[in-house]
């Protein structure tokens, strides 16, 4: 039996157009009905552009369609509560991307809504869905590199390098501006899935760039937003784990994991400094050996590439939220995965404002 069609409404034009509304198109069970956009007319010429139906300047309008089944929200993350919100007490299954909200309230709000009305959804953490990634959990599961002694996370890019971007919303932390939402709440989540639970962080959060242009004054504005972070992890187990996160590192190294154990090291990296998935390779080493490279199973490749990385693992995203909607239950990862990063990012703040180490309340594992 022919599974459905579903309906999908696309919120944000930026990242949205670029990733969600491409994935969405190239999923063989949706399809894109309505775009919102605050402006109508460039939600019109959107909506038209990419034949369309349904052009919405807000929220509400997207929810009172009766033929979306999926809204899928990319807007700045101040937006993503209140948008979310609306979603799902119009009993729509939703997509949100990350970070998922300003704070671990909201987002254990967001999740308590969706779970008390059995709708199905999911974060888009693209990196459980990237092949080398994927690759390197099963060598972990398998025991490859025996018990974990530490793991160091280097993502060094140079998205904000340039002292002269305008500042926005990216530049404010109350706007969930700042490398931490960016790229930290990627890797808290990896790291979750990767090796577990975290126990305590100590974080720094430095703003190196203090200033920039507002775009329509050219007057110099305050940023408060963070572009590097240092974070010292304790895993639930004892394991100490490195994570150094940079948006304004020129030429910075790129994105890697390394993973060092009693039997052997798995190094997962990628140089690529415009592209944060193509790239990605792995090497390993046992029993003091050299490194080398290992090669992807070819049942992990994606079936289909695309010029710009993000999208392949964004379809794999929508699959299994499609997956879940068919089911009747989450799939990873969704907003339970969410809720845990964000309260990752909670500690980390509170971490840096009392220069100190933080335990991890208990609360946070019932969303492991």
């Amino acid at each position: 039996m022919q599974q459905p069609e579903l309906g999908v409404a696309i919120v944000g034009t930026g990242f949205g157009q670029k990733v969600h509304l491409p994935a969405f198109e190239a999923h063989h069970r949706t399809k894109v009905v309505a775009i919102y956009h605050r402006d109508r007319d460039k939600a019109t010429a959107i909506a038209q552009t990419n034949q369309i139906p349904h052009a919405c300047t807000s929220i509400e309008a997207i929810a009172a369609l009766p033929e979306v089944q999926i809204v899928s929200i990319a807007t700045p993350p101040f937006l993503h509560f209140s948008m979310a919100k609306t979603a799902l007490l119009a009993h729509k299954h939703v997509l949100l991307e990350k970070p998922l909200t300003l704070t671990a309230h909201e987002a254990e709000e967001l999740y308590h809504i969706a779970a008390s009305n059995r709708l199905i959804t999911a974060v888009n953490f693209e990196f459980r869905c990237i092949p080398a990634w994927m690759q390197l959990a099963e060598l972990l599961q398998a025991g490859y590199v025996g018990k974990v002694r530490f793991v160091k996370i280097d993502w060094l890019v140079p998205s904000r390098a340039d002292a002269s971007r305008p500042w926005n919303w990216y530049a404010q932390k109350s706007m969930g501006g700042g490398a931490l939402g960016a790229i930290g709440s990627h890797a808290f989540d990896y790291v979750h899935w990767l090796f577990g639970g975290v126990k305590q962080l100590n974080a720094r959060l430095s703003v190196s760039v203090p200033q920039r242009p507002d775009p329509a004054t050219g007057e110099l504005k305050t940023v408060d937003a963070d572009d590097i972070c240092q974070i010292m992890l304790e895993l639930a187990d004892g394991t100490p784990c490195q994570m150094n996160l940079s948006a304004a590192t020129y030429q910075g190294r790129g994105h890697w994991v390394e993973v060092y154990g009693d039997r052997g090291t798995l190094v997962l990296g990628s140089s690529n400094l415009k592209d944060y998935v193509h790239g990605f390779q792995l090497w390993g080493s046992q029993a003091g050996a050299t490194l080398e490279e290992l090669p992807v199973p070819a049942q992990l490749e994606f079936p289909r590439t695309f010029d710009d990385g993000r999208i392949a693992p964004t379809i794999r995203i929508i699959d299994r939220l499609v997956q879940g909607i068919d089911q009747g239950m989450p799939l990873t990862p969704s907003l339970k995965e969410g809720v845990a990063s964000q309260q990752l990012m909670d500690l980390a703040h509170q971490s840096n404002q009392a220069n100190t180490w933080v335990s991890v309340p208990a609360s946070y594992h019932s969303f492991l």
